[in-house]
């Protein structure tokens, strides 16, 4: 698997192919209160505890440009809902691939949404800025969730789909869920032929079934995750950082990593 087909992806994974991407982009659509009330002093925590890169907004890039120093950014450039609207929550690309260069971003990252009202139009931009990035060696990231936010379309095969939907789409890695069927997610990891970095999902109460579900997911194909409320919205986010770096790049055990949740 060639996954640094594109220069800028070295600022995103490390020599050995994984990377622990950072998703700080809810602020953009929900509530962040009041675990980003200090924004830079999460910041600097999850960076000074080995985050490598982050997927976050356009304003926060512009804002916190010296706090993210020394980490890849992934500029979200899709969006324009929020938790407040009514109506069908659907997304529009918002910023292009030259503005993510203009701001100083080395990927892009957008939705990819297979199976729902939404899927025409996020598959057309995906596509679009596709297209658009190759012409300025700028890797794309595709969130392909099948059926949207709806859990029950969240099998391995429809998994498995829309990751490849993604990849035939354009993406050079694709951010999705664990399946947490490991034959599965092996294969699908072996078919996608990009990189695929598995989401964290809602906040978790259990730190420790977080940290089984990456070691597995590691263990069979992923290479790191995109993880957002888990890390920030955790209640010692340098720390969960530390924790998750040592599963991503030290291969440690879900025991070592604990270790770094204590006091």
């Amino acid at each position: 698997m060639n996954i640094f087909s594109k220069k800028r992806m070295h600022n995103i994974f490390q020599s050995d192919e994984r990377s622990l991407i950072v998703a700080m982009d809810h602020g953009s659509i929900m509530n962040v209160f009041p675990d980003l009330l200090s924004t830079k002093t999460v910041i600097e925590k999850i960076v000074s505890n080995g985050a490598d890169a982050f997927l976050t907004t356009f304003g926060i890039v512009k804002e916190f440009q010296k706090t993210l120093r020394g980490t890849g950014v992934i500029l979200r450039i899709d969006g324009g809902r929020s938790m407040l609207g009514d109506g069908p929550k659907e997304y529009s690309q918002l910023f292009t691939v030259e503005d993510a260069l203009q701001i100083g971003a080395d990927a892009v990252g957008c939705m990819g949404l297979p199976g729902t009202d939404d899927e025409n139009r996020t598959l057309e931009y995906l596509a679009r800025i596709s297209a658009n990035a190759e012409k300025w060696d700028v890797p794309v990231m595709a969130e392909m969730l099948p059926g949207g936010f709806n859990p029950e379309m969240h099998s391995p095969e429809n998994i498995s789909l829309a990751s490849r939907i993604g990849v035939e789409l354009g993406a050079d890695m694709i951010k999705t869920e664990y399946s947490g069927d490991k034959d599965k997610f092996r294969k699908t990891a072996e078919g996608v032929y990009k990189p695929i970095v598995v989401l964290g999902g809602t906040k978790s109460d259990d730190s420790v079934q977080l940290l089984k579900m990456v070691r597995n997911a590691l263990d069979n194909g992923a290479s790191g995750v995109v993880m957002g409320r888990n890390v920030w919205g955790h209640g010692k986010p340098g720390k969960m950082t530390a924790a998750l770096n040592s599963l991503i790049h030290e291969d440690s055990t879900v025991s070592q990593a604990s270790k770094y949740l204590e006091d």
